[in-house]
């Protein structure tokens, strides 16, 4: 949980990542020279306009290519370096006279065995690569492996290709390089030795951060070391002294280290004991951006004090020994066997949708006590205070923009998560524990607005932007703009965590979250500006009262149903089986029993005055709820064609899907015959030669359940479903754990890492390896072959369009199985 947390707030400097550069492909080989020498040979294509550097440069600017090989007491360097193709040229970025390479770069370096046998050469490559037009790239970091000596000199093990491909990608750092060692201090007693090479400008945090950091700070580093028979411990791990300095990521003094350090872990062996394994979890920064947690497993022999996998240094664990690939050869998204069934919905439609609710929100939010009373006073202070009403408008107006302004920079880490790594937001949303901590935020949220106590931010950070605001002109005016924000954080942060955890979930992740977020904003600053330019309308204002109250009695009755959502969510993920639709619906009737009370005066909560008589708005109100709470009453109907309760459509995307139930319990949506796992689901299909229809989902999908409900459970279109096609649902969300001889280390074309080790790891590389993209729902047609029959398609809420897109996919099986 407080990696997630964490990352939220760490990754504000990751500006510019969302498209990764490969321009420089490197590989590697060995000549076999004779007399136990050999020269490595490292070779580059780059991409066109494009260059990288020379090994030597003057302190001009660009970073030199640079070769570090690690320790290795099987071979010494005999000569330098040698740069074959290099030419000479005045740079007019750096205004000096440097050496290049463009096309293609070759460095040989010449070495000799110091012993016979089998020999592998392991070292990091750093490079900076650099564009005509003057733009350069991060330097980049990647590993390389040599395997000479008598086996066969000139040969690349799989194991080295491996690797080579781990680390041809440019854009991918890799800031620490990890060394396991162990030392034999006698008498059975030995020490584990963590040796970290930290690159320049980057530090490694501590093993205790304190109690400060432990709240708001980075993660520190930790080592795990399983119960292993025959091992027993001495102590805890030990680390050298590290710096304490002020980390500007934190805003706090944090303790870290740089360079190299070496980490220590003493033990006793007994019997045939010889293999030990651990976990080293830690964390980067540099000056400007932070890296998220990363783990790191290691297993060292005690016999020669070497770690038995040499990848572990890196980050690569395991190659993918399972038969399963995480990307469908056969499937080519450029030329399905038909054209039609092309994707329909627009993203800006989403993006409109998810505005105008954060646009209601905001709306809601003015209405609460928080802000309603701000308005005709700052609208007045702007009119009255101001030399001319031409000015106060424009005041009042600027304030307006900076409330809409703060409301967006609130969703840009949101960004700088989803460029680093695109999966990230579908694993926070989805994320147990942290759906766990929403349901306990909204349930606290709730009480404060029955009225039992006060949520408010720290009154020093109201204070310091309040005191800043007397500044004057337009810093004046951000800081009054970012009072309000915080003063009204007890009204609008119940409704903005909503906002944010449901855009989250949504397909459209951060870009979204901006449009709910610059909604809601907009909403909070109209009514500044309105009144502005008209203060007559100020008297048409209802003037604040008991109302205010109410408003926020029926928000904390809302937030308590909404808690239920996230509850639920975990339940799925985690599957717990606790919160099944019947608990859910339960929930959500007592909720709406609960309001229609409270709005004809039958209930009352602190703070409340009595209610002598009804108002017309309490009516109103009252008797849409009582029809709710009836109609979510039937949800406990049997639908015949779902052999199960009924689905209700309102509620798609906030309850679980009819089939998770005590009484009629279904493994599929709609109690349709359906596969889980995509193996098996091709086999079904190829036995009784139907089509298949890949259904990317997740439990914690809104977007899924609203297709379940409210278009696989129309007739025409479970009609399909049923009888026409073989479904495989792949829920990407999926965290339980895969058996160990299943898990493995994938590696992309890029050369990214990834740990396949749930099932929704699993679903969720083949989506994005086989269809680059990783939003859900996503419907793909394939032929019992893995032939893609038409173009995939994603959220298709039009029931006409996507029986269209199911057609279609059948017509186009039935015309190739006929011509075969």
């Amino acid at each position: 949980m407080k990696r997630l947390l964490t990352a939220l707030l760490l990754l504000v400097g990751l500006i510019s990542q969302a498209q990764i550069e490969d321009p420089v492909h490197w590989s590697y080989s060995s000549e076999d020279k004779g007399n136990g020498e050999y020269e490595l040979v490292f070779k580059a294509k780059i991409d066109k306009t494009w260059h990288i550097y020379g090994t030597k440069v003057n302190d001009v600017g660009p970073l030199p290519t640079t070769i570090t090989f690690d320790k290795n007491s099987g071979f010494t360097r005999v000569g330098g370096l040698v740069e074959k193709g290099i030419h000479k040229f005045y740079d007019d970025v750096f205004e000096a006279t440097l050496y290049q390479w463009e096309n293609q770069a070759e460095i040989r370096q010449k070495i000799k065995l110091t012993k016979p046998g089998k020999l592998k050469i392991t070292g990091s490559l750093e490079y900076q690569a650099c564009v005509d037009n003057g733009r350069c790239l991060p330097p980049s970091p990647e590993d390389f492996t040599f395997e000479v000596g008598s086996a066969d000199p000139a040969a690349k093990t799989e194991e080295t290709a491996a690797s080579s491909s781990a680390t041809s990608a440019s854009g991918i750092e890799n800031p620490v390089q990890w060394t396991f060692t162990s030392k034999d201090l006698g008498n059975n007693t030995y020490e584990i030795q963590a040796s970290a090479a930290i690159q320049k400008g980057w530090h490694l945090y501590g093993m205790d951060l304190g109690k400060e950091a432990e709240m708001a700070g980075p993660v520190q580093t930790s080592f795990k070391f399983p119960k292993t028979e025959g091992i027993e411990w001495i102590g805890k791990v030990k680390e050298p002294k590290p710096i304490e300095k002020y980390d500007p990521n934190f805003m706090m003094k944090i303790r870290f280290h740089e360079n190299k350090v070496v980490f220590t872990q003493q033990l006793t062996k007994s019997g045939n004991a010889t293999l030990v394994k651990g976990t080293v979890n830690f964390m980067v920064c540099n000056d400007e951006k932070c890296l998220p947690p990363v783990d790191v497993d290691f297993t060292v022999d005690l016999a020669t004090g070497q770690a038995v996998a040499e990848g572990n240094t890196t980050g690569v664990l395991k190659p993918n020994t399972s038969d399963f690939n995480p990307k469908i050869a056969s499937v080519d998204l450029e030329n399905p066997m038909s054209d039609c069934g092309e994707a329909v919905v627009k993203e800006s439609k989403s993006f409109l949708n998810i505005f105008i609710l954060g646009f209601l929100g905001g709306l809601i939010a003015l209405l609460t006590p928080c802000v309603f009373p701000m308005i005709p006073l700052t609208v007045s202070f702007f009119t009255k205070g101001s030399k001319s009403r031409k000015k106060g408008i424009l005041n009042a107006s600027i304030y307006g923009g900076f409330i809409f302004l703060i409301y967006i920079l609130l969703s840009l880490p949101f960004h700088f998560l989803d460029s680093l790594d695109p999966e990230i937001l579908n694993t926070i949303s989805t994320n147990v524990w942290l759906n766990l901590t929403f349901f306990v935020i909204f349930i606290v949220f709730a009480i404060s607005f029955f009225g039992y106590f006060e949520i408010t931010l720290p009154s020093s950070l109201a204070n310091k932007a309040d005191s800043a605001s007397e500044i004057g002109g337009l810093i004046g005016t951000f800081f009054m703009a970012l009072t309000l924000a915080l003063v009204s954080f007890s009204c609008t942060g119940p409704i903005l965590g909503s906002l944010l955890a449901g855009s989250l979930t949504s397909d459209g992740g951060a870009m979204q979250l901006t449009a709910g977020m610059g909604g809601f904003g907009l909403a909070l600053a109209l009514p500044f500006t309105v009144f502005a330019l008209f203060p007559g309308m100020l008297k048409s204002l209802p003037k604040s009262g008991g109302w205010l109250t109410t408003v926020k009695v029926v928000l904390g009755f809302i937030e308590v149903a909404l808690a239920a959502k996230f509850l639920s969510t975990a339940d799925l993920v985690g599957h717990w089986g606790i919160l099944k639709i019947e608990a859910f619906l339960a929930i959500w009737i007592l909720v709406g029993i609960g309001l229609s009370l409270y709005l004809f005066g039958k209930i009352r909560f602190p703070h409340d005055s009595p209610v002598t008589k009804l108002s017309m708005t309490r009516k109103v109100l009252g008797t849409i709820t009582v029809a709710l709470t009836i109609y979510f009453c039937t949800g406990f109907m049997y639908d015949k064609q779902n052999k199960g309760f009924r689905s209700l459509e309102l509620l798609s995307g906030l309850a679980p899907a009819s089939g998770y139930s005590w009484i009629y319990p279904s493994e599929c949506p709609l109690n349709l015959s359906c596969f889980h796992d995509y193996e098996e689901g091709m086999a079904y299909a190829k036995k009784v030669n139907k089509p298949v229809l890949l259904d990317f989902t997740g439990y914690g999908c809104v977007n899924c359940r609203k297709m379940e409900d409210q278009v696989w459970g129309k007739p025409d279109v479970f009609k399909y479903l049923n009888e026409d096609f073989v479904v495989i649902s792949l829920y990407v969300d999926d965290r339980e754990k895969l058996p160990e001889s299943e898990q493995f280390d994938y590696i992309n074309p890029l050369g990214k890492k990834k740990k396949i080790r749930t099932i929704g790891d699993k679903w969720t590389t083949l989506e994005t390896e086989t269809f680059k993209t990783n939003s859900q729902p996503h419907y793909a047609i394939l032929s019992p072959d893995e032939k893609l029959l038409n173009h995939p398609v994603a959220y298709t809420p039009q029931v006409a369009e996507y029986k269209a897109f199911l057609e279609c996919g059948l017509e186009t099986f039935r015309k190739t199985s006929a011509a075969k």
